[in-house]
């Protein structure tokens, strides 16, 4: 029996399965060394992701590995009541989450090396509306997903495109795609840049440390150079006048 409930929940996530394995994941343009970028990623995590999803691996003070003063921080994104030492915690409870959204929105502290930076960048610009859902809109790349689309205003709304019908014999060809409805505050481009930026901030906040060890590793290997060369030169300089 239990053999063929599972049977019968495979043949039931078929269509979703076949729909996500259409979607063409886009390749993030995010460069970890861009400080601009991660300042930028920085702003519109706190003011559009923080509200729901917290970052509790993350605390504020780690800023100032981007160019940020301490000033700057407490000041334009350390959130009222909190102090920059903090955490990015949130206030809403997983009670109330639960009740709201159904499931508490998962911490966003390593979510770019769980889901990988190409499927987040794919997936913030694959919202569309759809009134069947219970926030009234869906997702290309993660279908029936229970987040709403809280950048709409800056994308605008898109609307899925059913595939193209065949005239000889009614099958449908090709993925559907998606088509902007109404434009948003930013054009495609300046929101694809909005994404990358928050991308590329939820990608250093993963793994802060990565700058540095990556110039570290630069050093150390240098340094192993210059020691092979003088202990080269050593040996050399030994077995000279050894025949």
């Amino acid at each position: 029996m239990r053999r063929i409930s599972r049977f019968l929940l495979a043949l039931a996530l078929l269509p979703l399965t076949a729909l996500a394995s259409e979607v063409k994941i886009d390749a993030a343009p995010i460069n970890a060394s861009d400080k601009l970028s991660l300042q930028r990623g920085a702003r519109n995590f706190v003011n559009y992701c923080l509200n729901c999803h917290s970052a509790q691996y993350m605390r504020y003070s780690r800023l100032q590995d981007l160019g940020l003063t301490a000033q700057q921080i407490q000041d334009y994104l350390v959130p009222v009541g909190a102090k920059v030492g903090d955490t990015m915690a949130i206030a809403m409870t997983k009670q109330d989450a639960k009740a709201w959204f159904g499931v508490p929105p998962p911490d966003l502290s390593v979510e770019a090396r769980v889901r990988g930076v190409d499927w987040l960048y794919t997936y913030l610009r694959s919202f569309y509306q759809d009134d069947s859902r219970p926030t009234g809109w869906n997702n290309l790349t993660f279908p029936n997903v229970g987040m709403p689309h809280v950048l709409w205003e800056l994308q605008g709304i898109q609307v899925l495109q059913a595939a193209e019908k065949a005239e000889d014999n009614g099958e449908r060809h090709g993925a559907p795609k998606l088509v902007l409805q109404s434009p948003g505050k930013l054009t495609p481009g300046q929101y694809n840049e909005f994404v990358a930026d928050l991308v590329n901030y939820l990608a250093y906040m993963g793994e802060p440390a990565k700058m540095v060890r990556t110039q570290l590793g630069v050093i150390v290997l240098f340094f192993v150079a210059v020691l092979f060369a003088l202990a080269l030169l050593l040996k050399k300089e030994y077995w000279r006048d050894v025949k």
